[in-house]
């Protein structure tokens, strides 16, 4: 099933934050059925710095090739703002394909952009973003490849500017629609009363963001149709390595620690070493 014809169904669609392979296998061995690559996930984790624009196309498109060959897993994948003008948006498009996405979600805010929960944003016009979402369109391989249209007009221009945008966004071509952390319950309700039986809505749970944390029934409930947890993963993962270091810094053992990890051999069943090998082995002519 593509991930358009599962965005028909009116059962919401939870998309976890990954940004390795490893994180995507648990996720997937976890049982979701989609996942969010998220451009801030990559920054924190890569780069070891903030989600204001730093991270490459090309750091984006490498690490979905990397997830892409271990799970088969529709990936929504984070373009940034196409990262320039609508040329460029069509050469991520076309790169972010190649590497195994299935959905693009590009946003309204300047080239460097910052975290849609961050101050101090900065939009271009409503009809470049337009120009954006038609030449992606354009420029598509698959028309099963999504697009996103994120409008981060809420903290810049005001709620009721923001809708004015997404309605230019869906005139566009957009496949779906990401308005960027309404700050309250009404909001969502406004947002999905105007689009909710029109497009798929997406809404994004940050962990201290702007948007209150909704649960993702709740969100069906509201009439959203994909909810993403885009850093959960990275802010679990960073409060329990900031615990190790420290763990391991004072006893110089990691055995205080060890009910809190894998061993060896544990993290080996995670990720399915023993069945690797012995696939390796029917091809290495050992059997003959």
């Amino acid at each position: 099933m593509s991930l358009r014809q599962r965005l028909q169904q009116d059962r919401i669609l939870t998309a976890p934050g990954v940004y390795d392979g490893l994180t995507a296998a648990i996720a997937e061995q976890a049982g979701f059925e989609a996942l969010y690559l998220s451009g801030a996930a990559v920054a924190y984790t890569r780069l070891g710095r903030p989600d204001i624009g730093l991270t490459s196309v090309t750091e984006m498109a490498d690490t979905m090739a990397l997830i892409r060959d271990r799970v088969e897993l529709p990936v929504i994948i984070d373009a940034d703002t196409g990262f320039g003008n609508a040329l460029n948006a069509q050469r991520t498009m076309r790169i972010y394909e190649r590497a195994g996405a299935n959905a693009l979600q590009v946003e309204d805010q300047t080239y460097p952009k910052r975290c849609g929960h961050l101050a101090d944003k900065s939009l271009i016009s409503a009809a470049e973003m337009a120009g954006k979402i038609t030449a992606m369109a354009d420029a598509r391989a698959s028309t099963d490849t999504l697009i996103i249209a994120r409008t981060d007009a809420i903290a810049v221009e005001g709620f009721e500017a923001a809708i004015e945008r997404a309605e230019r966004y869906v005139e566009a071509g957009a496949d779906a629609l990401f308005i960027e952390a309404p700050r309250s319950g009404e909001e969502m309700a406004r947002i999905a009363d105007r689009f909710g039986t029109r497009i798929p809505l997406l809404a994004n749970m940050v962990e201290g963001g702007a948007t209150p944390i909704s649960s993702a029934r709740d969100l069906e409930e509201a009439g959203f149709s994909i909810v993403i947890f885009p850093g959960g993963i990275v802010r679990a993962l960073a409060r329990t390595a900031v615990d190790y270091y420290a763990s391991l810094g004072q006893h110089g053992s990691n055995r205080p620690f060890s009910d809190r990890m894998f061993d060896f051999s544990g993290l080996n069943d995670l990720i399915g070493t023993a069945d690797m090998l012995a696939t390796g082995k029917r091809y290495d002519g050992s059997g003959d």
